[in-house]
């Protein structure tokens, strides 16, 4: 979906495949043809965006073969999708039955993550629109925070430089820009919007005019960061915002109530990580890397604060009380990256990954079921969009 802004340029809306896994390239057309496809027909477009993931396999089968990119690219016409970005943070396996910390490997410490982003950022180059000249990128925040030391640090800050190189010599060739942006988690060795900034801006860190942030909401959330302070902060320390996604955490007002407590359990699920955290009187923000240590009878966490963990709730459709969702904060995200008199970025991305780990009696038990949420998310991003003076285009 593109919307013109006030200024004349073009914000693109997409939604990220990863919430239908696929590890091959077959499995990535059946998600254009089963999933992607069916969401644009419910919005009653011609032309939707969608935030694709290449897990490995698919990754290094287009690369070795150009006329399967090339069979890819005209598929994506033919169903009137279009690609302007990647989510290229998980690498491989996040269909399967555990994902947890397995999401974080490749870290930037292994060659191999920058081998499969460096093959990201040449598909996305082939696979842009004709009229479209920039692409993004969202990655892992270098890596899990443990183990990590000053030595696997360096070896990060190296394998972003090359990268950056690399984009260079892209944008030479095809005469695309193709940036990269570091998404920051809780638990991460950039966890929040200040530790990318010092990651970016330290001495010897990659140009940011080819590596920036991208800003997850859930995670801002989760963090208890300040959308007003975030933005502030990125525009000050000039890294630009590449991407951002639009997700939503669940928020729980009353973490002492019993009932407060079981609502949460029923979130409690064993495919993903759920780090959950709470803020005290004092500002300082307490966590755990998963929402069922965060509940157990011993847990570490003060229960006379609210509490947020990183379980990505549907936009549209926040959890029955005592639950709620932190969509106020993607609203107030949002209408300080794009509703301003220059957007700071251009690239949008709804990503509720976790259909299918909700309790489940939320989850949808069909296709067509998921595509209507999928699309519902969609048009409440557009609502919000458009609210901000943004104009939808055809």
């Amino acid at each position: 979906m593109r919307f013109r802004h006030p200024d004349g340029s073009t914000v693109h809306l997409a939604y990220c495949t990863n919430v239908h896994p696929a590890e091959d390239l077959d499995g990535v057309r059946r998600q254009l043809r089963d999933h992607a496809e069916p969401v644009r027909r419910r919005l009653g477009r011609d032309r939707l965006g969608i935030g694709l993931w290449l897990a490995r396999d698919a990754a290094r089968a287009l690369t070795a073969d150009p006329a399967a990119l090339r069979g890819l690219k005209a598929e994506l016409d033919d169903r009137g999708l279009e690609v302007v970005t990647l989510n290229g943070f998980p690498y491989e396996g996040f269909g399967a039955e555990e994902v947890k910390y397995r999401v974080y490997q490749p870290d930037w410490t292994d060659p191999e993550r920058l081998d499969h982003t460096t093959d990201l950022a040449r598909l996305l180059a082939a696979l842009l629109p004709g009229d479209v000249t920039e692409g993004s990128i969202s990655t892992l925040p270098i890596a899990w925070r443990t183990p990590f030391d000053e030595a696997r640090d360096r070896q990060a800050r190296r394998a972003l430089g090359i990268l950056a190189q690399r984009l260079g010599a892209l944008q030479e060739l095809t005469g695309r820009s193709i940036r990269i942006g570091l998404e920051p988690e809780p638990g991460c060795t950039v966890e929040t919007t200040a530790d990318a900034i010092g990651a970016l801006t330290a001495p010897g860190a990659p140009p940011t005019d080819r590596i920036g942030v991208c800003v997850d909401t859930c995670h801002l959330a989760t963090q208890f960061e300040d959308p007003e302070h975030v933005v502030a902060a990125l525009t000050a320390a000039h890294v630009p915002v590449v991407k951002a996604q639009l997700s939503a955490a669940l928020h729980a007002e009353e973490p002492h109530d019993p009932a407060v407590r079981e609502a949460l359990a029923a979130f409690a699920e064993p495919r993903f990580l759920h780090q959950t955290r709470t803020r005290t009187p004092y500002g300082r923000v307490h966590g755990t890397d998963d929402l069922p240590e965060a509940l157990a009878e011993d847990g570490p966490l003060p229960t006379t604060a609210p509490w947020r963990a990183h379980f990505h709730v549907p936009l549209h459709a926040p959890p029955e009380p005592p639950l709620t969702s932190t969509l106020p904060v993607l609203g107030d995200t949002l209408t300080r990256l794009v509703g301003g008199p220059v957007p700071l970025t251009r690239h949008l991305e709804v990503e509720t990954y976790t259909w299918q780990a909700l309790p489940p009696e939320l989850r949808p038990r069909t296709r067509g079921r998921l595509a209507e949420g999928i699309a519902a998310e969609l048009g409440l991003a557009r609502d919000l969009l458009t609210a901000l003076g943004l104009k939808e285009l055809p």
